[in-house]
């Protein structure tokens, strides 16, 4: 297939298109390499990436129009995985516009394209985020999404709720996917996997936020993934037991989808930093901080519903991952 990926030189956009192209597939990346973090970081993604057959490197961003427009028009794309987005929900805070343009109009111009075009299945990034105030564990696809704490979930909520007008109006099937915490090498340096490397081996305070009391699905990138990639081969159909007398919000009478992917293990975050410490052999300098506005104590996926689609099981412990995201940090900056 041609699949276009968005957000090619970013964490989960990189190592998508990896394996796209290790089966064969072509990858058209786009990516616009602003600096929301070092954009050095996406330059050696995107340097991998270029040297390898059957991709195709694209520099725009998804909130242009007329680009959008001419990129579709310039090449025949089977299928869309959609990951570009402005990220972050603390950022959301100090510039919210920045979610608008990326996250709403980006969006928009996804949806528009990929009807124009044909395009045979849009899988997309959704979050975890969109849970919100829900306190009640697991977080389930069938539960209520109304409730988001900062405005990054409430673009992505919006975006869940455009793709199912355009399945429902013009037959478009699209797949959401709900990402719990992804973690793992060439990860994201506003992460904090990225962060408590970084202080504990330059010597410098961890902060720690709510004390260090968060639990996280911490999911690693492969898992993840695999989960994209089996969602993208099974394009999205209408669910036959869907009764609109009795809604669920997790399932639909077009083709349109959500799933959460995660690990389906959250881990405390003190566990977290100490398997860091471990793994970096250097116990970390604490800074104790508030709980920031916008955050949530808890997250934990409930992936039956992806299991039962695609099989998706998620394979790697925090305990093998997180020594592999320490090695590669150590590599890639010379340490």
């Amino acid at each position: 297939m041609r699949v276009l990926v968005t957000g090619a030189a970013g964490f989960i956009g990189s190592t998508v298109s990896h394996q796209l192209l290790d089966r064969g597939d072509e990858v058209i990346g786009l990516d616009n390499f602003n600096d929301y973090y070092e954009v050095s970081l996406k330059e050696a993604r995107g340097e991998k990436l270029r040297a390898r057959s059957g991709y195709t490197e694209v520099r725009l961003s998804v909130e242009d129009r007329a680009g959008m427009d001419a990129l579709f028009a310039a090449h025949r794309i089977d299928r869309v995985v959609h990951l570009a987005a402005q990220a972050g929900v603390r950022y959301s805070l100090e510039n919210p516009h920045a979610y608008v343009d990326a996250n709403l109009v980006g969006f928009m111009n996804i949806l528009e394209c990929c009807r124009h075009a044909q395009v045979e299945h849009l899988v997309y990034a959704s979050s975890s985020s969109v849970y919100g105030a829900n306190e009640t564990l697991p977080f389930r696809v069938e539960d209520s999404v109304d409730h988001p704490v900062s405005l990054y979930a409430a673009t992505k909520k919006a975006n869940e709720l455009m793709a199912h007008t355009y399945s429902h109006l013009f037959g478009l099937p699209t797949t959401g996917l709900r990402f719990f915490t992804v973690y793992g090498p060439w990860g994201r340096p506003d992460m904090a996997l990225f962060k408590f490397t970084r202080a504990i081996l330059a010597g410098q305070p961890v902060q720690l936020f709510n004390g260090g009391h968060h639990r996280r699905d911490f999911t690693y990138v492969t898992d993840i993934v695999s989960g994209v990639i089996g969602t993208l081969d099974q394009v999205a159909t209408a669910d036959p037991l869907y009764d609109p007398k009795a809604p669920n919000p997790g399932a639909s009478n077009v083709p349109w989808r959500v799933f959460n992917i995660g690990s389906d293990r959250p881990v405390d975050l003190i566990r977290y930093l100490e398997l860091i410490e471990e793994a970096c052999g250097k116990k970390a300098q604490v800074e104790s901080l508030p709980m920031q506005a916008g955050d949530v104590e808890a997250t934990h996926a409930d992936v039956s519903a992806l299991n039962r689609a695609i099989g998706y099981a998620p394979k790697v412990t925090v305990e093998e991952g997180i020594p592999k995201f320490v090695d590669w940090f150590r590599d890639y900056y010379r340490l």
